[in-house]
């Protein structure tokens, strides 16, 4: 189950899902007090833990964010080595004023966009795989 690695046919499929709710990355300097299974992502760096979870998780605990995000899922099984998705997304979410947040999984590859682009956002997805 290695995923798919050519891009047209990854473009053609890729149907964007949008996930409910909404979500904030947070940093933490350590993971002690907070419940692992509010986490959507997760991630360590140098600097500390980078959490991804819905804002009201992050409410709950306390925890710091800067801005409140959309997630969308490219549902199609994209290829670890697949060339040129993450940049045809992103420069088609560019070109539209959109900023985007990228996580590639061993499955999908995750976008978070500011919620208030998240319609726009999914116009320009859909457009993208036509």
């Amino acid at each position: 189950m290695s995923g798919e690695k050519d891009l047209q046919k990854l473009l053609k499929t890729m149907k964007p899902q949008h996930h409910s709710g909404d979500y904030v990355f947070c940093t933490l300097k350590t993971i002690d007090n907070l419940a692992l299974n509010s986490v959507e992502m997760f991630f360590r760096e140098d600097e500390g833990f980078t959490a991804i979870l819905k804002k009201e998780h992050a409410d709950l605990f306390n925890l710091e964010y800067s801005v409140v995000m959309a997630w969308i899922t490219l549902t199609v099984h994209s290829s670890l080595e697949a060339v040129g998705l993450t940049a045809a997304f992103s420069t088609a979410l560019s070109e539209n004023g959109i900023s985007c947040n990228v996580v590639a999984a061993y499955f999908h590859d995750h976008i978070f966009v500011n919620k208030n682009d998240v319609e726009k956002a999914m116009e320009v997805l859909t457009r993208l795989s036509e």
